[in-house]
């Protein structure tokens, strides 16, 4: 063996020893309220191809490449979260697949699936990429996937989405579908907006075996819109439904703060999200991780940790896995959405495409 090929092999040989030892069991992360962290979201772009009315303003500023974390650094910080027990993982955005490369990134995560260690390697996506990614989705062991549709009104989806092509999105979901992935559809409830056409989504989404959540409105960033506005208790969407639909309360979960029924007439499941009518935190399981490496233990506060500094300082994951504990341990018990009068500003000041929605 010539001497650059046994340095090659060695330094190979360290890699893998470093990448096993820092993917090692360790102690699952637990708050102080006896809540096991198991759900990992993360942001891995601030940037997206749509301009929601309820997400993000018309002209945004967006992050310098330069701040973001990078897609081997992204790896090594799921990692981290899988080694202290996290199962399920999903990547969001911003549109995660507008990401340079994402791609790589899925595959490489996808070794967790291989192992055991990952229950599930999952996204959310508004779908406009997902004709052109979705069988690379599915052989990197991603089963299931949420899309974000609000209408199946082509001139309303334009309005809603400002730059949207809903054409492209459907044919993502056909893709997808093809592939052998399950997609799930999250829809925002918005007053005047879209809220005479929940029933007609709920039914063609079932009619194509695909669940539904709907989410009432959060008060994340300015968006240029009135947030009381646009608010739409989910209380009062059920109340509606249950007037045209038989709706059973079901014990059906994916891990996430829907709460679901089944109906009756078109044999589907309906889910509930509801951060202001109805806190969801008792259960809380779930931690967020901005693109930037910023750790935000709960969607509804400001307090966040910084990892980006400890990832970068050593290659030891040691002073990683301390910010976590710390972290950890000041996880709330929940968030304080607030929603009651106009010219309110939101109630945090970040996007949710910022903390990864």
């Amino acid at each position: 063996m010539s001497r650059p090929e046994g340095l090659q092999n060695a330094l190979i040989g360290e890699a893998l020893i470093d990448r096993l030892q820092r993917e090692a069991p360790r102690a699952p992360l637990m708050d102080t309220f006896g809540r096991a962290v198991s759900y990992l979201r993360v942001s891995v772009t601030d940037r997206c191809d749509f301009r929601c009315v309820y997400c993000m303003a018309e002209h945004m500023t967006f992050l310098p490449k330069p701040e973001l974390l990078t897609l081997e650094e992204l790896d090594r910080l799921c990692s981290a979260f899988v080694a202290r027990g996290v199962k399920k993982l999903r990547l969001t955005g911003g549109e995660p697949l507008v990401r340079r490369d994402v791609m790589t990134l899925f595959r490489s995560l996808s070794r967790h699936l291989d192992s055991g260690a990952l229950e599930e390697l999952t996204l959310t996506t508004n779908g406009s990429q997902l004709a052109r990614f979705a069988k690379e989705l599915a052989a990197c062991g991603v089963k299931r996937i949420n899309v974000s549709l609000d209408t199946l009104d082509p001139q309303r989806f334009r309005a809603l989405t400002r730059w949207g092509d809903l054409n492209k999105v459907l044919a993502g979901i056909d893709a997808a579908q093809d592939a052998g992935i399950h997609v799930k559809l999250n829809a925002v409830a918005l007053a005047g907006e879209n809220e005479d056409e929940i029933p007609s989504l709920v039914e063609w989404a079932h009619g194509r075996d695909m669940d539904v959540s709907l989410i009432e409105v959060m008060p994340l960033g300015e968006t240029g819109a009135e947030r009381l506005d646009q608010y739409l208790p989910l209380t009062t969407v059920r109340e509606r439904l249950a007037q045209r639909w038989t709706l059973e309360d079901i014990a059906f979960r994916t891990g996430g703060p829907a709460r679901y029924v089944s109906i009756k007439e078109t044999g589907g499941r309906l889910g509930f999200i509801t951060p202001l009518t109805h806190n969801f935190c008792e259960g809380c399981n779930r931690v967020r991780v901005t693109c930037t490496g910023t750790l935000y233990m709960c969607l509804g506060q400001d307090d966040a940790a910084d990892l980006r500094a400890p990832l970068r300082a050593s290659e030891s994951d040691d002073k990683l896995h301390a910010a976590l504990d710390d972290a950890i341990f000041r996880k709330p018990k929940g968030h304080d959405f607030v929603i009651d009068r106009p010219g309110r500003p939101p109630a945090l000041r970040r996007h949710m495409s910022v903390t990864g929605g």
